[in-house]
């Protein structure tokens, strides 16, 4: 990468941290003052959550069964195969489950919030809001936010569980495992700080999710393409944003559970 072209990377990414900064000193400083909008999040969160769960669902099941197939063989080869159900618990719940089920909201919640926000904005909509004298950052920025923080840990609860089953039904069809042992065997070997960990992660991960998407969207410039782009950009960003604060925040709880 040249230098001029790393220089035009670094102003971006320091436009967004700023922009996204900005955004969030609105969110505490206008949106949780007074009455939150409980009909607007309950909303947001039937849209992100109950909307979101087939996805979810079909992932986390498909990640269970391939990482079990994969651990299978090539444990197969040195006879470790009784390690399976403790290596693919372990993998789903603290890093496959909570990453993969926060990829996929990014993908669908992070461009949905971006798009509609973006053609709120095109079509003058929150212009409106403020010659009303009504807060977009409480109408707008508020449900969402709070509605993605709240429902992507859960929805990262039930894709571990059902990855768990789908490693199950694998490993006694394909790999010929006991379902009972292989369900003794994760019993035995996951603890709290494994579920923490995972969950811990999906909080900031929706935290970031809903904070960028609505910082895109708010800024759309004019017409329906620029809505396109930003909403790419949005989808884009909280991905690598994702995949960059996993390695830290990994770092960070590991560092937590050994000091304790």
């Amino acid at each position: 990468m040249t230098t001029p072209a790393f220089l035009s990377l670094f102003y971006a990414a320091l436009e967004i941290l700023g922009g996204v900064g900005f955004l969030v000193k609105d969110f505490f400083h206008e949106g949780l003052r007074g009455k939150i909008e409980t009909h607007l999040l309950i909303e947001q969160i039937y849209q992100i959550g109950s909307r979101s769960f087939p996805l979810i669902a079909l992932t986390a099941v498909c990640e269970g069964m391939v990482m079990t197939l994969q651990f299978g063989f090539s444990l197969s080869k040195f006879g470790g195969q009784p390690y399976i159900p403790k290596i693919v618990s372990l993998s789903i719940l603290r890093e496959m489950g909570p990453v993969f089920t926060s990829l996929m909201i990014a993908a669908r919640v992070g461009a949905g919030i971006a798009s509609e926000v973006g053609s709120m904005v095109v079509t003058q909509q929150v212009d409106a809001m403020r010659a009303l004298g009504t807060s977009p950052i409480k109408k707008i920025v508020v449900p969402r936010v709070l509605a993605t923080t709240i429902t992507l840990p859960i929805l990262a609860s039930l894709a571990n569980v059902i990855g768990i089953l789908g490693a199950i039904v694998i490993g006694k069809s394909e790999l010929r495992l006991d379902s009972g042992f292989f369900i003794q065997k994760v019993l035995s070997t996951i603890v709290l700080s494994d579920f923490y960990s995972g969950i811990g992660k999906t909080v900031v991960f929706g935290i970031l999710i809903s904070f960028v998407a609505c910082y895109y969207g708010l800024n759309v410039k004019e017409g329906a393409k620029e809505v396109g782009i930003s909403t790419t950009k949005a989808v884009v960003t909280t991905s690598i944003l994702i995949l960059i604060g996993d390695f830290f925040l990994t770092k960070l709880f590991w560092i937590i559970e050994h000091a304790f």
